[in-house]
């Protein structure tokens, strides 16, 4: 019986000769592959645990930082604590020595009462407690005694009291706020990798509600410690002026009088000042309208200039996607069309920005050039109303002395008369 041999498929030497080569160059290529990618993920895990450490590292500087920055405050807080409490008792010292100390001085003077009437005609911020009303209110303590300025005193103590401790709430609310933070801080500071207290927390990325900027954070903080101190320092002012008028009972009328009339000069004067700054301020706001209106109008125009060249990108980019097939390629006309698309959108953006700013900043300036005339006119009417009380304080000139008269005061006589008779 004759042997049956199977059909099998023969290649060629060249066939089995590329064959082997083309395995060879396989794995050689998968073996390049596999090394760039063992590199890369060795590098990739280097830098990815350099970049933790470093991480971590500048985030506990930034705690550290942190929690000086608000022990710092924290001291400065205190400080501002203990000195508001030391004027707080020094004011009700004060006021106290105020409610103890009423005497009587009886001059009449119907002129300071006329005055202080004509006065009241102010207007707004200029009704305000300046030197010659308080230099007023003295001569009319000549008259009436010198109770109603001391209980004058004893209100605005008062006041200044309220003020004060209203200020120290402040200061003191943001005081504990500040040993709360700091003591949070302080354990965010000490937290480990190792530590047992953390864990995955949801949302961690989180900005929770009422967030403020560092900036809002040490403004209030300084508007507290600011405001404190303008209390201080106003508390202080009345201070003095208590213990001034406690050692004005014994100045007479013409003292009182030549007071008087330096306070109404120096405050004509700064009127007169305060006038005419307000008068070159309003000057210079008009002009700053009329270019701020003119660079608007400029704005505008170059958003309208920008309206021809959207829509032209905008129609390149919209009929080049009718491309066929392989056609639609993002090449590099495709690029630089969305580029100049988004150029485009950024500048209109920009520009609209800016004119909304121009707008806001035209609108400030319109109303502050309203309410400097507004402020021009209190000005004029009050310093209208202190050159009538100067006309009306004529009446109180004395007649000419004698030549008998002028030796008694000269002398002293006339003084050591008036003494024996008080």
């Amino acid at each position: 019986m004759a042997t049956e041999v199977r059909q099998v498929t023969r290649h060629q030497p060249p066939d089995w000769f590329t064959e082997c080569y083309t395995q060879s160059t396989n794995a050689e290529r998968q073996r390049s592959a596999s090394h760039q990618v063992r590199q890369e993920s060795r590098f990739l895990r280097n830098e990815t645990d350099i970049q933790t450490k470093w991480d971590q590292y500048s985030n506990d500087v930034r705690l550290a930082d942190r929690v000086d920055h608000i022990r710092k405050w924290k001291e400065t807080l205190e400080r501002t604590l203990g000195q508001l409490d030391q004027e707080i008792a020094d004011l009700s010292e004060a006021k106290e020595e105020t409610e103890n100390a009423l005497e009587r001085m009886n001059l009449p003077t119907d002129v300071a009462i006329e005055c202080l009437t004509l006065r009241e005609g102010r207007k707004g911020i200029d009704v305000v407690q300046d030197e010659p009303e308080n230099q007023l209110h003295k001569e009319v303590e000549v008259i009436d005694g010198i109770k109603k300025s001391l209980q004058q005193r004893i209100s605005d103590s008062f006041e200044q009291l309220c003020l004060l401790q209203e200020a120290r709430q402040q200061v003191q609310a943001d005081l504990q706020d500040k040993n709360i933070a700091l003591g949070i801080d302080i354990d965010q500071y000490n937290l480990s990798d190792r530590s047992a207290n953390i864990s995955y927390k949801p949302d961690a990325l989180r900005v929770p509600k009422g967030s403020t900027t560092p900036q809002q954070w040490e403004d209030f903080s300084r508007y507290n410690k600011e405001r404190a101190e303008a209390e201080m320092k106003s508390s202080n002012r009345l201070r003095e002026q208590i213990h001034h008028t406690l050692q004005q009972t014994a100045n007479d009328l013409e003292a009182q009088k030549q007071a008087t009339e330096y306070a109404f000069r120096k405050r004509i004067h700064e009127f007169e000042r305060a006038k005419d700054e307000l008068e070159w301020q309003k000057k210079n706001t008009e002009g700053e309208i009329a270019e701020l209106e003119n660079d608007i109008r400029g704005i505008e125009e170059a958003i309208r200039n920008k309206i021809r060249p959207t829509k032209k990108a905008e129609t390149r980019l919209e009929n080049r996607t009718y491309r066929p097939n392989v056609e639609l390629c993002r090449d590099a006309p495709q690029y630089g069309l969305v580029d100049e698309v988004k150029q485009l959108y950024a500048s209109k953006h920009a520009l609209e920005e800016k004119l909304k700013q121009s707008q806001h900043a035209l609108d400030g300036l319109q109303k502050t050039l309203h309410r400097l005339n507004d402020d021009i006119a209190l000005k004029a009417n009050s310093l209208r109303l202190d050159n009538q009380c100067m006309g009306i304080r004529e009446r109180l000139n004395p007649a000419p002395q004698t030549k008998i008269e002028k030796n008694l005061n000269l002398t002293g006589i006339e003084r050591m008369k008036s003494s024996i008779l008080a």
